[in-house]
């Protein structure tokens, strides 16, 4: 009856750790990935914002090639920009249309995180009942059983 306890208690065990945690892992992680796109909109409408206010026609800037290889860069017309709409496609629009599609991204974008965080949640509380589970199992394992009187 012990080993027995003691194999179920191992594979909710397993369950948690293998399962669960890992879920948990995956989510939190597809979350932050949402947050630091919606950072990356947050920074390029904060960018638009400085070319618009200082009336800026053209300008050089630095342009990250990739892993951390940036080369000076001249923007001869800044009236148009090309803004990642997703999929891998760019559009070019004008400042103030790319800030429209900026907000209505963060929004999109804000939901998308809301969804994840709730299923954090849903992950968590599955953790913490089977722990809870655990815990039961184990204390009722210590309890001591009544001995049969042979009469």
């Amino acid at each position: 009856m012990e080993n027995e306890i003691q194999q179920k208690l191992a594979r909710y065990e397993s369950f948690v750790n293998e399962g669960l945690r890992k879920d948990l892992k995956d989510t939190l992680d597809a979350r932050d990935a949402i947050y630091d796109q919606i950072s990356e909109y947050l920074k390029l409408a904060k960018d638009i914002e400085v070319i618009k206010d200082n009336g800026l026609n053209e300008m050089k800037t630095q342009v990250d090639l990739g892993s951390n290889f940036y080369v000076q860069a001249k923007i001869p017309d800044t009236k148009h920009i090309f803004v990642n709409v997703g999929f891998g496609f760019h559009a070019e629009l004008t400042l103030d249309e790319a800030l429209e599609f900026i907000k209505k991204k963060e929004v999109h974008l804000q939901k998308k995180a809301e969804v994840f965080t709730g299923k954090v949640s849903q992950i968590r509380a599955h953790i913490k009942l089977v722990l809870e589970a655990m815990a039961e199992i184990m204390k009722l394992d210590r309890t001591p059983r009544p001995r049969s009187l042979n009469v």
